[in-house]
Parts: structure tokens; C-alpha cells; sequence
């Protein structure tokens, strides 16, 4: 049974599934996330949907490009984790699947693409408090050894 955090479903919401990927990017200055300022200002890890069609690697790799204009290498997965919300941008009710992986940063290509993202570097203790969603912050502390 995969580990599911924050909130239950709510009774009588038709949740949709939305598989989606997301990386925790090690580096010199710490971790790099995306900050994204609507429609609630929060700090996530990059990543997102998978679109149809798409593999879960080339959607990893899309997706940190977009949210933060960097490439990356050597994906390995770590785990999987699964949250109940509400997604505005698409007005839908969501069962995520969040797969996360662990990757290298490798270049900067420029700004991120995606509307209302900054890519920004934060020290891994911090993420483990700054990052919006519990799912996030569990594979932070994972990947320190603290769980």
C-alpha cells in the first residue's frame, strides 16, 4: 500500500488520479526546489504530471526544466507517496501519485518556463520545514538519513 499524507479524501469528491514525478536536486548550495506564487506562495520540489503518452523519466526531465530551467542526470527513484487536494489550475479533485526521485542539477538553461515558478536554492534542514506539502518533507528527511 503506498503511504499516503496530508489530508483523506473527502466524502462524496470524485477524485481524479494524477500520476506525477518530482526530484529532490542536491547540490553545493543546498537543494534546488521551485517556488511557485500562485495561486498559494509555497516552495515544492520540482515536478509534476505525466502527461499521456509520456515516460516517467522524460516527464521528471521535462518537468525540472520547467519549473526551474535546469537538466539533470542520474535519476534514481526513491519512493512513492500519494495526497488527496484540490487542483485549481485544472478544477479538479486529485488523488496524487507523486513518484520522487533523486537527481544531480546539472545546468542552468535560464529562467524556468512555467508561469509563476523561481527556481531558488534552500539548505536541506531548511526544506525540511519550507517545503508545502508533507510528502515532500518526509522524502527530504529520508534523504538525510533522518527517517
Amino acid at each position: 500500500m503506498t503511504r499516503r499524507f496530508g489530508n483523506s479524501p473527502l466524502p462524496g469528491k470524485n477524485y481524479v488520479a494524477r500520476p506525477g514525478v518530482y526530484a529532490i536536486l542536491p547540490g553545493k548550495r543546498g537543494l534546488l526546489l521551485t517556488h511557485q506564487s500562485q495561486p498559494e506562495p509555497e516552495f515544492q520540489l520540482p515536478g509534476g504530471g505525466i502527461d499521456p503518452g509520456e515516460s516517467p523519466l522524460r516527464a521528471l526531465h521535462r518537468e525540472v526544466w520547467e519549473e526551474t530551467g535546469w537538466t539533470i542526470a542520474r535519476p534514481r527513484r526513491l519512493g512513492v507517496f500519494r495526497r488527496f487536494t484540490f487542483m485549481p489550475d485544472y478544477d479538479i479533485w486529485a488523488e496524487k501519485i507523486c513518484t520522487v526521485y533523486l537527481a544531480a542539477p546539472v545546468r542552468s538553461c535560464g529562467d524556468p518556463v512555467e508561469p509563476d515558478h523561481t527556481a531558488c536554492w534552500m539548505k536541506p534542514r531548511d526544506a525540511m520545514v519550507e517545503l508545502a506539502n508533507a510528502g515532500d518533507r518526509h522524502f527530504v528527511r529520508r534523504m538525510l538519513g533522518l527517517c
